[in-house]
């Protein structure tokens, strides 16, 4: 390290960390001093693809495997994610709706949970930042409030999406995505490859493609293979990041820290310093994800221009809600399903639906005698989500009525959405979570939790754009 004391310290370098910094460094003095501690490695795109081709890369020995990462005690869930540089935006898929102004409100509206601290006015100006940064490609009507256009223009319509959408208008809308509809800074159009999780043509939003500038900043000092396990506090003060870097224990100072790991990490590394928040690494866990197969009869359903080409919104809102979780359909075009059956190979359509779920105490992390590694327990679903799938298979097929439908196939719930979700809930009580509507820890104040471990409820929603949209709320309004 350059200095024995820094004005702000970061853990991780994923979207929280980096949209964080992002706003931070506009706002900072030039003679800052920020230090970066990244878990991983600088693993570059081009390299990433040699590796999912099987070619030999001199890189790979800076993958991690997630199993490795944590302790995973729940055989039926997997926890997919990446570290390194931009952590789980190598991963992920680029899916990035907001969130409905009632998912802010569960409680208010629904009596289910508690309300978030923050609401969607709260979160819109810095939703629309967001979006210019990730170059995100959406349409003009939506039903959650937006006025104007996206970055870049929607995403095509296949066949099937154009009947859904004449039939719902806004509430089936081509889906905000930040996997380019057209080429830009950077990145390429998406060719529909379906293997966003390592884009061939480089068409998904990651920090290494994104050109925000933030880790090209002077005033920025970033070190790699650092393994943040705890922190050093002292009056209700954090004082210093410990961390582990090639075997040999290490500490930073700074005025200002920040914990922008995974949720995992981040209440792994709050228990490891002692930290007694009665919510502190409870309710962890993500959407319910479950695929159905929807059979045509005459009818091939050709066109679009992406992945996941479109969300409908007919099962999200409204009163049902009060009983009953809701669901967020992604309209998947991509080549998994065929019809093996003459002449009917197209006939055919899928929908993945995505679940809200609740938190519940019976999910939770805790620490290990590897202070490293926590162990990850996720024992049930809640059964508010169970009976939101009861509802849809009672609704859908009315819900698809518009298309010539022979039979519906419902296939049995994914291990994962790769969203990880909950641990250091935000809440305005202290009794009621870990950090505040800024994502100040409740006791140690100069000490940021940022990302979705902050989420106060789950909803049905891809949470990415909205945890960089409240990184970017934190930093604007307390620097």
């Amino acid at each position: 390290m350059k200095s024995d004391y820094y004005d702000l310290v970061v853990v991780g370098t994923g979207f929280a960390s980096s949209f964080f910094l992002k706003k931070y460094l506009i706002k900072a003095p030039q003679n800052s001093k920020v230090l970066v501690l990244e878990r991983g490695h600088f693993f570059p795109h081009d390299e990433r693809l040699k590796v999912k081709r099987g070619e030999k890369s001199s890189f790979k020995k800076f993958e991690e495997p997630w199993e490795k990462a944590i302790n995973n005690l729940s055989p039926y869930k997997k926890w997919p994610f990446t570290t390194g540089l931009g952590g789980c935006s190598n991963c992920w898929w680029g899916c990035t709706p907001r969130f409905m102004p009632s998912d802010f409100k569960m409680k208010t509206l629904y009596g289910i949970e508690q309300d978030w601290p923050i609401d969607y006015n709260d979160l819109d100006p810095y939703y629309y930042e967001a979006e210019e940064l990730m170059h995100v490609s959406g349409p003009n009507g939506t039903p959650f409030p937006r006025n104007g256009n996206y970055p870049l223009p929607p995403h095509e319509f296949s066949l099937v999406d154009k009947v859904l959408h004449k039939t719902y208008g806004n509430k089936y809308i081509s889906q905000p995505t930040a996997r380019a509809s057209r080429a830009t800074t950077g990145r390429n159009r998406c060719m529909t490859s379906s293997t966003c999780d390592t884009c061939p043509v480089n068409a998904k939003f990651t920090i290494e493609n994104s050109n925000i500038g933030v880790y090209e900043d002077p005033r920025i000092e970033l070190i790699y293979g650092a393994q943040v396990y705890s922190l050093e506090t002292a009056n209700d003060v954090v004082k210093k990041v410990k961390f582990i870097q090639n075997g040999v224990e290490q500490v930073a100072a700074g005025e200002v820290i920040v914990l922008g790991a995974n949720p995992f990490f981040n209440s792994n590394i709050l228990m490891n310093a002692g930290d007694k928040s009665s919510f502190l690494g409870k309710g962890v866990g993500e959407q319910l994800g479950m695929q159905v197969l929807i059979y045509l009869d005459g009818m091939s359903n050709v066109g679009g221009s992406t992945w996941v080409n479109a969300n409908g919104y007919m099962l999200y809102d409204g009163a049902h809600r009060k009983d009953y979780a809701a669901c967020l359909m992604e309209v998947s075009n991509a080549p998994y399903y065929i019809r093996l059956e003459r002449g009917k190979y197209l006939n055919i359509a899928s929908i993945r639906l995505l679940f809200e779920d609740i938190p519940l105490e019976a999910n939770y992390i805790n620490t290990t005698s590897n202070r490293l590694v926590p162990d990850v327990h996720h024992v049930k679903r809640s059964d508010y989500t169970l009976k939101g799938i009861e509802n849809m298979k009672k609704q859908l097929p009315e819900i698809l009525s518009c298309l010539p439908v022979e039979k519906l196939e419902y296939l049995p719930p994914f291990p994962n959405e790769g969203h990880i979700i909950g641990g250091t809930r935000m809440s305005s009580d202290p009794k009621l979570g870990v950090v505040d509507k800024h994502m100040i820890h409740h006791k140690y104040r100069n000490l940021f939790v940022i990302g979705a471990g902050a989420f106060t409820t789950y909803s049905a929603s891809n949470p990415t754009l909205t945890l960089s949209a409240m990184s970017l709320f934190a930093a604007d309004k307390i620097f």
